[in-house]
C-alpha cells in the first residue's frame, strides 16, 4: 500500500479516554491511533532540527492523523488527501489500522478528469457553483466508459462524485445554519451506498441522529439541513426521490435508537411494506458525520437477518418479483408501456434483480459488505451457492451493466437524455447472444433462491 520511495510509521497509544478513534484487541485492551511519522516528518523534525536519536517518537510525529476507512474508494482517498494537504493516509478497518496509502499509489490508478472534478467540488462557495460544475459529471462518465473502465470502477467514481456533492452541500448548510446541535450522520442509501451509481440516478438519503435528540429542540435544525442538501442535490442533477426516501421526510430523520427499532421490526415482522423498506435501507453507508452510527446499523442487520429464516424467505421471494425479459426459445420480451415500446429496461429487468438476490445471500451469510461485487466475494467464501455460482452471477451482472452504461454514453453523445432502455436490434448479434445468456443466469439464480430459503413451517 505504498511505494518504495515513501515510508510512514503508525504510532499507537494506550490507554485513552477518547474512544472515538479506538479499536479493541482480542484481549479487550483499548488502543488508539495516536500519530504518524512520515519520511517528510523525519527529515524536517528530526534531521533538520538536530533531534537526538533517543527522542521519543511521540515528540516528532504528526498527532491525530487524517485517516480513511478500508472500504472507501481511491477517489475518496484522493479527495481526503487533496482537501487536507497530506501525502500519507492511514487506512483503518473499523478504526483498526491495517496499512498506509501514499499519494503516488493513487496517481497510478485514477483518471485525471474525475479526480479534478471531485477536487473542484470542494472549492465551490455556493450551490450555484456546484450546479455549474455538475455538467462535468457526464464528461467524466463518458471518459471512464471510453477508456475501458469496468462497471465497478465507473460505479465507484460516480458514487464518489455524488458523495462529494453531498458533503460539500452539508458543509455549506452548516456555514449558513451553524454547527449541528447534536452529533449526526448523513446516510446514503441505494446505489450510492453500494458504490454503483450510474449517470441516471436520483437521491436516496436519511439522517441518523444521536440519541440525545429532542424533537422540539433539534428537529428544526435538521429539517433545514436536510432541505438545503436535498434541494442542492436536485439542482446538481440528482432528482428528488419519487418515493420520498429522503432526510426531508421526518420518518427518515430519527435518532439511532429509533433506526434500530425500525430495522429490528422489519426483520422480525416482515410484511410487504417492510420488505420494500428493507430492500432500500439495507444498502446503507455513512456520508458525513458520525459514521459509527451507520456501522452499528450495518452490524445489527448482519447479525439479525442471518438468524431470521422467515425474513430471508420473504426477501428471497421479493427478489424474484422482477423477472428477466426472456420468453420461450430464448426470445426477448419487450417493454410495451406506451413510452418505451419494443425496448428492454436494463435496470428494472437486469441489474436491479441481480442486486436484490445478491443482497439476500449476503444477509444470509452475515456480510457487512454493501457493494454487490464485494457481497459476491463474501457469498463465495461462505459457500452459499453451488461451485462457481458467485463467479457466474458476477460475470452476468458485469455484462448487463456495461451494455447499459455504453448505451447511456451513446445517448449523451447523440445529444439525448440517457436512459436505461435499449432496443436489442441496436446492439451487435454477439452482444445480444451474451445478453440472453446473462439473463438466463439471472433466471436460474431466481429459481435457486426460492429453493435456498424456503418458507419456515410451524414447528421448525
Amino acid at each position: 500500500m505504498r511505494d518504495e520511495s515513501a515510508t510512514a510509521v503508525l504510532v499507537l497509544s494506550f490507554p485513552d479516554e477518547d474512544h472515538s478513534r479506538q479499536f479493541t484487541l482480542a484481549d479487550g485492551q483499548h488502543w488508539k491511533l495516536a500519530g504518524i511519522l512520515t519520511d517528510r516528518d523525519f527529515c524536517t523534525r528530526v534531521l533538520a532540527a538536530g533531534v537526538t536519536p533517543d527522542t521519543p517518537v511521540t515528540e516528532v510525529m504528526s498527532k491525530n492523523p487524517i485517516t480513511i476507512q478500508s472500504e472507501e474508494s481511491l477517489y475518496e482517498a484522493m479527495l481526503c488527501m487533496l482537501r487536507n494537504n497530506v501525502h500519507h493516509l492511514p487506512v483503518l478497518h473499523r478504526r483498526r489500522p491495517i496499512g498506509v496509502l501514499h499519494l503516488s499509489d493513487i496517481v497510478r490508478y485514477e483518471t485525471h478528469s474525475s479526480l479534478y472534478l471531485v477536487n473542484n467540488i470542494f472549492h465551490q462557495s455556493d450551490v450555484a457553483g456546484l450546479k455549474r460544475l455538475s455538467v462535468e459529471v457526464r464528461s467524466a462518465f463518458v471518459q471512464l466508459v471510453s477508456e475501458g473502465a469496468d462497471s465497478q470502477m465507473i460505479g465507484r467514481a460516480l458514487s464518489s462524485i455524488g458523495r462529494s456533492f453531498t458533503r460539500r452541500l452539508i458543509e455549506l448548510a452548516q456555514e449558513e445554519l451553524g454547527p449541528a446541535p447534536i452529533p449526526f450522520c448523513f446516510m446514503a442509501l441505494g446505489s450510492m451506498a453500494r458504490d454503483e451509481q450510474a449517470i441516471v440516478t436520483d437521491q436516496d438519503n436519511a439522517l441518523v441522529l444521536s440519541d440525545d435528540f429532542v424533537s422540539a429542540e433539534h428537529d428544526g435544525y435538521f429539517l433545514k439541513l436536510a432541505t438545503f442538501v436535498s434541494d442542492g442535490l436536485a439542482a446538481c442533477g440528482y432528482s428528488y426521490c419519487k418515493g420520498d426516501i429522503m432526510a426531508t421526510n421526518s420518518r427518515w430523520r430519527q435518532p439511532l435508537s429509533v433506526w434500530k427499532e425500525y430495522f429490528s421490526t422489519w426483520i422480525e415482522q416482515p410484511n410487504p411494506e417492510r420488505l420494500l423498506d428493507s430492500s432500500i435501507f439495507f444498502d446503507l453507508d455513512g456520508v458525513y458525520g458520525e459514521e459509527v452510527f451507520v456501522e452499528q446499523l450495518q452490524d445489527l442487520v448482519a447479525s439479525k437477518a442471518s438468524q431470521s429464516p422467515l425474513f430471508l424467505a420473504a426477501m428471497a421471494r421479493n427478489a424474484c418479483n422482477r423477472t428477466p425479459p426472456l420468453g420461450f426459445f430464448r426470445t426477448f420480451v419487450m417493454e410495451k408501456d406506451g413510452k418505451q415500446d419494443n425496448t428492454i429496461n436494463l435496470k428494472r429487468r437486469g441489474t436491479a434483480p441481480f442486486v436484490d438476490l445478491v443482497r439476500v445471500h449476503a444477509l444470509a451469510c452475515g456480510s457487512n459488505a454493501q457493494n454487490t461485487f464485494n457481497r459476491l466475494e463474501a457469498i463465495n467464501a461462505a459457500r452459499i451457492l453451488p461451485e462457481g455460482g458467485s463467479a457466474r452471477l458476477g460475470h452476468a451482472l458485469e455484462f448487463i451493466s456495461m451494455v447499459r452504461l455504453r448505451h447511456q454514453v451513446k445517448d449523451i453523445e447523440a445529444g439525448q437524455e440517457p436512459d436505461n432502455s435499449i432496443e436489442p436490434e441496436s446492439i451487435s448479434s454477439r452482444d445480444r447472444h451474451y445478453l440472453k445468456a446473462a439473463f438466463e443466469t439471472l433466471s436460474h439464480a431466481q429459481k435457486f433462491i426460492k429453493f435456498r430459503y424456503p418458507i419456515p413451517t410451524k414447528g421448525r
